[in-house]
């Protein structure tokens, strides 16, 4: 998994993908990506480059003449700033684990090359398998280790690297109706994600299409979508990972999804209920916003009363519908007549779906009084004409 500020596949059409591209979402907050300003660095490329073109100049690495050691020196120099400017976008995980790799790599290949060295092989074939076998073992070691850095423990390693953290589960992968959906940035504000935020570049290609859509509908969800994640990006305690792992085979979203969170033993942070089942079934751990959502709302319990406003009718007889200020719906009996009223009921039952909680209520009118009676205490007239069908 690489640190990476750019957006996928194709530039951005429009500001806001073009901001979050321009940001350092690899990186963790307090760092700088940048060794002080671009004239100071500038300045710092341009002495190494004239030291080797000199050096070249001077020494003249196999004999050959001066220019071509000034070329050579400048070619070398060349390479490795470009090698530089690669490496600032890895992070301290995968250098470390890097560097750790072709360190064993190449003790590796020492011992292979003693082992070689007490055989009956000519000088020049153990040269050559000497030399083979510390290529083959440094770059294995180089290409292995980058990849498996990211799963360092650096607080293992004394607390020589401050606070970065790499618990377990500490990644948490966000899949792409989550960043629309909003609510994560709330969550992630309130400090209840933490560790590592990881976000796919193929969920980022998926969030620029939906903002680039003809539909605005579309457009306006996905340009949210890219406003949470610069918002994100803004929180100081996370740290935000652009992962750049793709599988190539696999064409669903969902299911590169699941497969990046089994690469990195992450958590997929979703509201997708299908997403939420299949990854289960697979043993991924899922944070399920609207579980948590449900978990948050107030507890009722059968026999209290609350107060709720009739906003339609149900779907059975003499019932009405409501609904919290949470979007929990209360159902009521005999509430039918009382649409766009406020009214209290009785709770009578709580019943937990796979779509949410649902509360059932029931409203008793208020048992009549005594027959009306003016004001003078006489009883209101008769009706001049008696009901139809009675006597």
């Amino acid at each position: 998994m690489q640190r990476s500020p750019n957006l996928p596949i194709r530039p951005p059409t429009n500001p806001h993908a073009e901001t979050l591209a321009s940001k350092s979402a690899a990186l963790p907050r307090g760092a700088q990506e940048q060794v002080g300003t671009f004239w100071d660095m500038l300045g710092i490329r341009l002495i190494f480059t004239a030291i080797c073109v000199v050096a070249g100049y001077h020494f003249r690495p196999f004999s050959v003449s001066k220019e071509a050691g000034s070329a050579a020196g400048f070619l070398f120099a060349l390479a490795v700033i470009l090698f530089e400017i690669r490496l600032r976008r890895a992070s301290l995980r995968r250098l470390i684990g890097a560097a750790i790799g072709s360190i064993l790599g190449i003790v590796g290949a020492y011992f292979t090359t003693l082992v070689l060295s007490h055989t009956s092989m000519p000088e020049s074939t153990r040269s050559f398998f000497s030399l083979a076998t510390f290529l083959i073992m440094s770059y294995i070691g180089l290409i292995l280790g980058a990849n498996k850095g990211d799963m360092l423990n650096l607080q293992a390693l004394g607390g020589l690297f401050g606070s970065e953290r790499s618990l377990k589960h500490s990644f948490k992968v966000l899949d792409t109706s989550v960043i629309i959906d909003g609510r994560v940035a709330d969550i992630a504000d309130a400090q209840f994600l933490d560790g590592t935020v990881v976000i796919p570049q193929f969920v980022l290609h998926e969030l620029q299409l939906v903002a680039d859509s003809a539909d605005p509908l579309k457009r306006q969800r996905g340009r949210r979508g890219l406003e949470v994640l610069q918002r994100i990006q803004k929180m100081p305690h996370l740290e935000v990972l652009i992962a750049e792992d793709d599988f190539a085979n696999v064409a669903d979203v969902d299911l590169k999804l699941i497969e990046l969170a089994k690469r990195y033993d992450a958590k997929i942070v979703t509201n997708d209920f299908n997403l939420n089942k299949v990854a289960t079934l697979q043993g991924i751990d899922i944070l399920n916003v609207n579980q948590l959502a449900n978990a948050l709302k107030p507890v009722v319990l059968p026999g209290e009363t609350m107060r709720v406003f009739i906003l339609r009718e149900g779907k059975e007889y003499n019932q009405g519908v409501a609904y919290l200020d949470d979007g929990t719906m209360v159902v009521v009996d005999g509430a039918r007549k009382m649409i766009n009223k406020t009214v209290d009921i009785t709770v009578t039952s709580v019943h937990q779906t796979t779509a949410g909680k649902m509360i059932f209520g029931r409203y008793d009118e208020p048992p009549p009084g005594p027959r009306a009676v003016d004001a003078g205490g006489e009883r209101p007239p008769r009706p001049l004409y008696p009901e139809s069908g009675r006597s």
